[in-house]
């Protein structure tokens, strides 16, 4: 009765990951009953994967999917999706200031930003169960079985919709076989990893297996100021399973587990023209002009700011030194201490009737996180957010269940399946986000630097001092702005008591219940062609309830003394910038008790149709249309609820702070050929996305903005400075997002023990000429200015992959060696959303190496590894450092430099 899952498992392990992977997987004869249709056991690799939810030879599977084996994933180095970005070009994983808000993104498109009230592009399940954002894989997954990374749309099957593609993971299941394995790992950075597991027949039916990680590490960034070192790892995971196996027709497993972060995370430099050549002072101080080259640099004292930030306080190793120079200088006694704990249970039952299977997968999950920060990453204390459990602070509980019926009819000419879906999130948002001592003194001089930089004294509380009397005196004593000189005095003086105020517990509730029903069939129409068509129903349901807490009460006091100049037309400029700093993101005791409250409901059909066929055994070619839908939402950031200049907290508007839908509809063209020694993967694709969902941030606030094309001219209006020009009209409206290349991946396996891979990626991944908001046609918001006609953030249009794996036999024993290394390559990108100068990101190569005996004594192994080979600087994501204007330093999220160490195992 355990002979069939036992080979469904054995081919998956050995040869999930031959699309990717450079070993030569060889399946062993099975008797027929084993056997998967088209699968030829003598001549190929047999690769299974469930990407169409029935477990399908993948050089039969008529989509773009990329299966990955967990013995490549151990040979790579993968610990957490991350690492995923070397075996699969169209991938892209990375994180910004909270790994909880971990991006991936799949031919250049992606969530981007640490909003969560932003659903991911790029759906994650693990083991067939939602993740409800992409960053909760970026911890310990332990002992994998497999990972498939579909690309495209996946608007039919997997659970929740997602609109750029799907990461499935399969940790490795019981067996009713009793063994055990452990791993021990050192490595520089004093890391430290301890890897164990048993695996437990309990009776002919049940079998258990038990598996742990603990990993520990020093941070890769050396606080200069407070002695501390960030971007350390300190985490652990813990995942139990039970496999029932009563009869042939049944099976169920049952999956727990818990796992715990409390890490310091994630610290930033500065950027330097010596990595982004244009991180120079723009002509006007306006950063949406391109630097003149040989500018000064956006950190040096040609950038006004820059003085002001040295008068107060500010190391200037820390605006001179290089990006990659990983010392940083933050306030002192301010913190990026953080924890998360992840943990759930869930339940897969199989049931085969005959000619009907039943599927069902039930989860319950629960995730929650917080970070403290320096926010503003400087010595200067501007922002920041205490490390408890309001701080940055997401946490996610989700039920969700999942219902499959599939089978067979008219003598096997058409698989049917059809499902239904259903989930419950209720997601919990809390913040603590409030200005430094020193703000209203940085705010200030922000001021003083507008009217006259001569008057700009940071050594004086409002940045005045006694040179206040330049403006209460000027004019022969009436005043540098006549009677309106008392107002704007008295309003500097509030701005300079803005000093640890802002929020005493904001906390966003979010309730989102989806359902769907869905069918996928496969029409065998010959004997070598397929017609697949897929439709699926989603109704999804958001309700939002927000309360406020906040002690900022300059801010109320500067709104009553400007208020009466803001449509002065020589005074509202200073009065309007005076009111925005001292109310910067809404942060203002008018708020502080307030409550808001919303709905949003939608209704979408997506699906599938494929035409495939086969000319030969080994070659399949393919079409396919797809239509892909990413829910909308709530911006859950009170900065989104109004221009701070404009706030009435006495007619609060909580429809605002909603975004639209995304959709995706997807063309595709393809071809697989597979054979024993070679294999040859090809797709041509185009993606148009409608209402595409930016979340950005300015220097201030995060935006969140539904970006559209027109098809009629704008004539340049989308590119100006102007929020009121640019209109469209809402029948002109068109897709504002086209993601379209060619994907290539090929294996070739000339021995048992040899093989190599090679995988490649052209994806013109940009934004439409004329963009517009969201689809009723209102303009672009112009932080955005820079978009039209240019590449996504994140999105190079070229990435190569290689890998080359050697598993000689050593002497009789049955010793081996393993040589394995692998190679990701990658063109100019820009990192920045908002693509501003100075974001980008050159070219690079990243080489990962293991070298190693396994299989010593039919026990153990010893590798030496290396991530990271030659040491390759390069970033995450380039952002606007907070507050430091008017012409704003960048900021960046530097990736890991080299790693290496030691692994030795054990298995019994």
């Amino acid at each position: 009765m355990k002979s069939q899952f036992a080979s469904l498992r054995v081919l998956a392990l050995l040869g999930a990951g031959a699309a990717m992977i450079p070993q030569a997987a060889y399946a062993q004869d099975q008797s027929p009953d084993g056997q998967l249709e088209n699968a030829d056991v003598e001549d190929n690799n047999v690769i299974i994967v469930t990407a169409q939810g029935r477990a399908q030879v993948l050089a039969d599977v008529p989509v773009a999917v990329s299966a990955v084996s967990g013995e490549t994933l151990q040979n790579s180095g993968t610990s957490d999706i991350r690492e995923l970005n070397q075996v699969a070009p169209s991938l892209l994983v990375s994180s910004t200031g909270n790994e909880a808000n971990g991006s991936a993104r799949i031919r250049g498109i992606g969530t981007v930003g640490d909003n969560p009230g932003l659903e991911s592009s790029v759906a994650v399940f693990v083991d067939g169960v939602y993740r409800s954002r992409s960053g909760s894989a970026l911890s310990e997954l332990g002992p994998l079985d497999r990972v498939e990374i579909l690309r495209g749309p996946q608007g039919t099957l997997g659970g929740r919709n997602a609109s750029a593609g799907l990461i499935s993971i399969y940790t490795a299941p019981p067996e009713f076989q009793f063994s055990g394995y452990g791993a021990f790992t050192y490595g520089n950075y004093d890391a430290i990893k301890v890897e164990g597991g048993v695996n437990v027949p309990l009776g002919d039916t049940i079998a258990a297996r038990v598996d742990g990680v603990y990993f520990e590490r020093d941070g890769f960034y050396n606080d200069v100021v407070n002695d501390v070192k960030i971007n350390n790892r300190d985490r652990y995971l813990v995942r139990g399973q039970l496999l029932f196996e009563p009869t042939e027709n049944l099976t169920f497993r049952l999956v727990g587990d818990y796992s715990k972060k409390e890490e310091a995370c994630c610290a930033a430099t500065f950027v330097q023209p010596d990595f982004a050549p244009l991180a120079r002072v723009s002509p006007g101080l306006d950063p949406f002009t391109r630097p003149v080259g040989g500018s000064p640099a956006l950190t040096s004292t040609g950038n006004p700011i820059v003085n002001i930030l040295l008068g107060l306080g500010q190391n200037p190793n820390a605006l001179t030194q290089s990006t990659f120079n990983r010392d940083i200088y933050i306030t002192p006694g301010r913190s990026y201490d953080g924890e998360t704990e992840d943990y759930g249970v869930s339940g897969e039952l199989n049931w085969d009737f005959g000619n009907v299977t039943l599927t069902s997968i039930t989860g319950y999950r629960e995730y929650s996180n917080f970070q403290g920060s320096d926010t503003d990453y400087t010595q200067v204390d501007l922002l920041y957010r205490a490390p408890n459990e309001f701080g940055g602070a997401r946490a996610f509980e989700t039920f969700t269940q999942e219902l499959r019926l599939s089978g067979s009819v008219f003598n096997d000419r058409l698989d049917w399946l059809v499902g239904g879906y259903y989930a419950n999130e209720d997601l919990t948002v809390k913040d603590n986000l409030r200005f430094g001592t020193q703000y209203g003194t940085f705010a200030n001089c922000r001021i003083a630097l507008a009217i006259n930089p001569a008057l700009a004294n940071p050594g004086a509380a409002n940045c005045f001092g006694p040179n206040i009397a330049a403006l209460t005196l000027a004019n022969g004593g009436a005043g540098a702005f006549g009677p309106a000189t008392p107002l704007i005095v008295g309003a500097i003086n509030n701005l300079a008591q803005v000093r640890d105020r802002g929020s005493t517990g904001d906390q966003y509730n979010q309730n989102s219940e989806n359902f769907a029903l869905f069918t996928h069939n496969i029409f065998h129409i010959t004997d070598n062609i397929d017609l697949t068509l897929g439709l699926r129903y989603t109704n999804e349901t958001k309700t939002l309830d927000a309360t406020f807490g906040n002690d900022n009460v300059f801010c109320p006091a500067n709104r009553a003394l400007l208020r009466p100049l803001l449509t002065n037309p020589a005074l509202g400029g200073l009065a309007g910038g005076l009111l925005a700093l001292s109310c910067q993101g809404n942060s203002t005791s008018e708020l502080n008790g307030v409550s808001i409250s919303d709905e949003r409901d939608e209704d979408e059909f997506t699906g599938t149709a494929i035409l495939s066929w086969k000319p030969t055994p080994d070659l399949m070619t393919y079409a396919s249309y797809s239509r892909g839908y990413k829910a909308g939402g709530f911006n859950l950031d009170r900065s989104a609820l109004s221009n701070p200049v404009a706030f009435n907290a006495a007619a609060i508007n909580p429809s605002v702070l909603q975004f639209a839908e995304e959709t995706v509809n997807a063309y595709e063209v393809g071809a697989k050929y597979s054979t024993r020694e070679f294999g040859l993967s090809l797709a041509a694709f185009r993606q148009e996305f409608t209402n595409f969902q930016l979340n950005t941030f300015n220097g201030s606030v995060f935006l969140v903005q539904n970006v559209n094309s027109c098809d009629d001219n704008l004539g340049g209006a989308d590119q100006d400075a102007s929020a009121a020009t640019g209109a469209c009209n809402p029948d002109a409206v068109a897709p504002g997002v086209i993601a379209q290349g060619v994907e290539v991946e090929a294996t070739v396996n000339p021995i048992r023990d040899l093989g190599f891979t090679f995988g490649f990626t052209y994806s013109d991944t940009s934004y439409e000429d004329n963009l517009i908001g969201n689809d009723s046609g209102v303009p672009l918001d112009p932080a955005l200015r820079l978009l039209p006609g240019d590449n996504l953030s994140n999105a190079p249009q070229i990435v190569a992959t290689s890998s080359v794996t050697w598993t000689p036999p050593l002497g009789e024993s049955g010793m081996k060696g393993l040589v394995f290394f692998n190679v990701r390559m990658t063109s100019d990108y820009n990192t920045g959303s908002d693509l501003l100068y100075g974001k980008e990101q050159d070219g690079y190569a990243i080489v990962n190496g293991r070298i190693g005996l396994t299989n010593i004594a039919d026990r153990f192994a010893v590798e030496g590894w290396v991530q990271n080979l030659f040491d390759v600087d390069y970033t995450q994501v380039a952002f606007n450092t907070s507050f430091v204007a008017p012409q704003q330093t960048f900021s960046a999220y530097l990736a890991e430099p080299r790693t290496y160490g030691i692994t030795v195992r054990g298995k019994f």
